[in-house]
């Protein structure tokens, strides 16, 4: 599953772009991972929470329509029906949106962050 980019939209402006999106929807705990050079699916993993179903269903949702309103992407989602976890694919950068409970549960962090390293992280506000 590969989100549609245009050729000239850099990994890192779809991160600012994505990041800024997230804050708007008041998205918590939101970490960021640098994947460049580490796997081919992707040069940035961001992973945050909502409080509820329905505020990860709102944030996939606004997510995807910023990206397609100001950067021309097309993302893919995937688990917007359930709202536990939400998966965006805009192409470089995949975003997880999940309920608290279950990223615990599933603790992607710990699989992609680097040993011995903190993500980066940005607080949210």
């Amino acid at each position: 599953m590969t989100g549609l980019t245009r050729p000239e939209v850099t990994s890192e402006q779809i991160l600012a772009a994505a990041l800024k999106s997230l804050d708007d929807m008041k998205a918590e705990e939101v970490v960021q991972i640098d994947l460049r050079g580490k796997t081919a699916v992707c040069d940035y993993m961001v992973i945050c929470s909502g409080r509820s179903s329905r505020q990860v269903a709102a944030i996939a949702e606004k997510l995807a329509e910023d990206l397609k309103h100001d950067l021309g992407i097309l993302s893919k989602t995937e688990g917007q029906d359930t709202g536990d976890w939400v998966l965006i694919d805009a192409g470089d950068v995949i975003v997880h949106v999940f309920r608290p409970e279950v990223r615990e549960f599933y603790q992607l962090e710990k699989m992609w962050m680097p040993m011995g390293r903190d993500a980066n992280k940005r607080a949210s506000t």
